[in-house]
């Protein structure tokens, strides 16, 4: 809406597809999904998703791009932050939390502790800065890249942010219906 075009247009206009982040990203998923190529400079709809749609119409294109954002995007391309490629392997232990207890908003700090508390290990991947701990970077990655960057862009959860700040944004968290239809854990008793 208006809000997310005043935060991508807020240092500039949007001129080429690079000045659009999520139209970008989406382009590059699509591609490592296979479902769009270049054709004479212009992207076309590949054959595979042609078929795709007329099997399954336009429900069959999720799952391919889910999973090609899951398995062959580096999520650390739209970010700053060191690589930290353990987190996007761990997408799956925050989809089963948003699954157990995304029903009520929640603060991000509620899915970044219980991620500290199953992989501590992971603070030993990075190096402490003047400005961070090891600790603030890692909390800080998980929420953008799991939670933003991930879970809200494909429409698993939605994020509101309870501080503005633009180098302090604090959210709290709600899983969406997708998520359900998406994903489904059956953990034997």
């Amino acid at each position: 809406g208006d809000e997310a075009y005043r935060e991508n247009t807020r240092y500039g206009g949007i001129n080429k597809e690079d000045d659009f982040s999520h139209l970008h990203v989406a382009r590059l998923v699509a591609e490592l999904a296979g479902l769009i190529k270049k054709y004479r400079g212009r992207f076309i709809l590949s054959r595979e998703c042609r078929t795709v749609l007329d099997d399954h119409g336009p429900c069959g294109i999720y799952p391919r791009l889910l999973h090609s954002y899951i398995c062959d995007f580096n999520w650390a391309y739209r970010d700053l932050y060191p690589d930290l490629g353990f987190i996007q392997r761990s997408f799956l232990f925050t989809l089963y939390l948003l699954n157990l207890h995304g029903s009520e908003w929640l603060p991000e700090v509620f899915y970044e502790d219980a991620f500290l508390r199953a992989f501590p290990k992971v603070l030993s991947e990075v190096a402490p800065t003047p400005y961070f701990t090891p600790e603030q970077t890692v909390r800080s990655c998980y929420s953008y890249r799991t939670l933003v960057n991930f879970a809200v862009f494909l429409g698993l959860a939605e994020v509101e942010p309870t501080i503005k700040e633009l180098y302090n944004r604090h959210y709290r968290v709600r899983k969406r219906p997708l998520l359900a239809e998406a994903v489904r854990f059956h953990i034997p008793r």
